[in-house]
This record gives structure tokens, sequence and C-alpha cells, in this order.
């Protein structure tokens, strides 16, 4: 049976979803828990076989306020499923099927960000009716120090190192102040650049209140030049979740060069294996953002995103909608 309510999962039950293989971090009780409390629709669905959670799917729905919000409404499965060894094809199917139905009227499309590799299950997701679209991320191996800066950049990592020398520092967000600083630079980059909406203030200062991620802050001269959010797993995984950087403001001093090297260092400082980049583009299209995570060191792959479209109509005139906005 298919259960909705997560309060019903036992903390054994939440421990052995942890170890599985596409365990991440947006399908764990914090993240659940702090979308809710940002007033934030969440849904989630788990298959239990013989008292073990074999499949776990959670998410969110985004949509834009006022008249936007038909063309704009999307359910995000941040990770992807957490799918147990246990699982059978079956299992995995049955709980796909019950997402789509529950989102078909909610959302214009739904749509898995992968973090990890479901190859395996593709043609489950196909037979769900998901189609597989291409996406790129980069993973880190943070295991050994020496490795990762032999595998950087030497550009970056001389860029780092500059920076360092020049007197910038790199310190954990210790006040309010600092998170609205951050969001200011951070808010400019979405607006000029990114041009896909962002959370409001709010949202990051909930979620370093109820340290639901570290906010790592690049600091010169007393004032904030940029920052990374990072939420960790259980200390196996540290994700970029968002990363901005007042590059050029003052010379020999790399913001966003500087606040991705925070989490490396910070991963490599407390036994986090690996650093996950969430994300590098499409491989057949240009993306400025891919050339510079690759100069990091880590290793790209390919475990692409599941999409299925519930209201195609929509989904088409949304789409246009958005491409326009973006060139603008």
């Amino acid at each position: 049976m298919i259960q909705s309510n997560i309060d019903n999962i036992s903390e054994k039950q939440w421990t052995e979803l942890s170890k599985c293989n596409t365990a991440n971090f947006f399908q764990s009780k914090v993240a659940l828990h702090f979308f809710e409390s940002v007033g934030t629709e969440v849904f989630t669905f788990a298959l239990e076989k013989d008292k073990e959670i074999v499949v776990f799917l959670s998410g969110i729905i985004q949509k834009e306020k006022g008249v936007k919000a038909g063309l704009t409404s999307r359910a995000i499965i941040y990770g992807g499923p957490i799918i147990s060894e246990n699982a059978e094809e079956k299992n995995v199917l049955e709980v796909l099927a019950y997402t789509v139905s529950y989102l078909k009227k909610k959302a214009i499309y739904v749509e898995m960000r992968n973090l990890n590799d479901y190859g395996d299950y593709k043609e489950v997701f196909k037979k769900a009716g998901f189609e597989y679209v291409p996406h790129l991320n980069f993973h880190l191996d943070c295991e050994d120090e020496a490795v990762m800066r032999k595998r950087m950049s030497s550009s970056k990592l001389r860029q780092v190192k500059k920076s360092l020398k020049q007197g910038a520092e790199i310190k954990e967000a210790q006040d309010q102040k600092e998170i609205e600083a951050y969001y200011a630079i951070l808010e400019n980059l979405y607006k000029t650049k990114v041009k896909t909406p962002l959370p409001n203030l709010d949202y990051f200062i909930r979620m370093w209140k109820d340290k639901v991620a570290k906010f790592f802050l690049v600091i010169y001269k007393e004032e904030v030049l940029g920052g990374i959010v990072c939420p960790v797993l259980d200390n196996k995984v540290i994700y970029e979740w968002f990363v901005c950087g007042k590059d050029g403001a003052y010379k020999n001093i790399y913001p966003s060069i500087l606040a991705t090297w925070a989490a490396m260092d910070y991963a490599v400082k407390n036994d986090i294996p690996r650093f996950d980049f969430m994300g590098a583009g499409k491989p057949d299209q240009d993306y400025g953002v891919r050339e510079f995570k690759s100069k990091f060191g880590g290793e790209q792959v390919e475990h692409g995103r599941f999409l299925n479209v519930t209201q195609p109509l929509l989904y088409k005139v949304g789409k246009t909608a958005v491409k326009i906005l973006k060139s603008i």
C-alpha cells in the first residue's frame, strides 16, 4: 500500500532509506520539513513491503503568483526517488503511476531532476509515461585533498590562493545581516543572468536559522562578496544548491571561485566523500556554467531527468513564455 504521511515512517526506516544508492538530501525528512515550513506544497509517496520502505518519492509544487500560476505550475522531484535494492519493477511502476495520477490536475508537468544513476530503471519510467531528457552534472571526489587539488584547473587553484593571500576569508554565516547581504548578490544574479524564479529572502533566512544547509560566505574588508548554500546528506554528499559572487569588484579577489572552494574544503576537512554540483546543463547546448564547473576537477556524469507532461497544451505555452522571458 502507498502511504503519503511521512510521520508514519519510522526512524529505522528513514535510516535504511539513507543507505540506498539513490538516497539524496532532497528526499530526506529534513528537506521535506523545511519545504513545508516555508509554505511550499509538498507531496510524498512511500511503498512499504515487509516493513521496509522500498520506494520513496517526494517533491514540491512550484508556481508563480497571480494569473501566471496556471501556466507555471510544475511538480519538481529534486534528486529523484529513493529505490531500495529490494524493490521490484512493479513496486517502482506502482509509485510512479500513483504520482502521475495524483499530480495530473495539479501541475502542467512532473520533472525528476536526478542526482544519482537511474539507468537500470529507464524502461520502468518509460512505462509510466516519463521521457528521459539528457542532463549533465559533475561529481567531485573529496576523499583526498592532494588528489582533489591536482585534478583542479591550475588557473582556478591559483585564483583561490590569490584571493586568500589578498585577504579574502571564508566563513560560515553568523547573523541575519550576512544572509541578507548574500541574498542581495544572489538576487541580482538571478535577475540579470539566470532569469528563473528565486525563492524570497525569508526562505533563505529560515533555511539558515533551522540549519537545513551550510552557508559559506566570502568576506573581504568586512564585506560579503558572495557565498554558497550547501545541504549535506549524512556526511556522504555535500551539494551546491545556490552560489554567487561579486566577481570583478576587487583585484585578485575571485568570490565565485572561492565560494565553490569553500564547499570543497569543508568536504575534505569533514570526511564527506562527494561534492555534487547539482547540474551542468544539456549536453547539446553551450552552457557557460558547465565550463566554469568543469574547472574544479569533478567527473562529468549524465544522470538526466525524467519528464512527464500532464497537460501538453499548457506546457507548450508555458515553455514558450519562459524562453521569451529569458531572452529579455
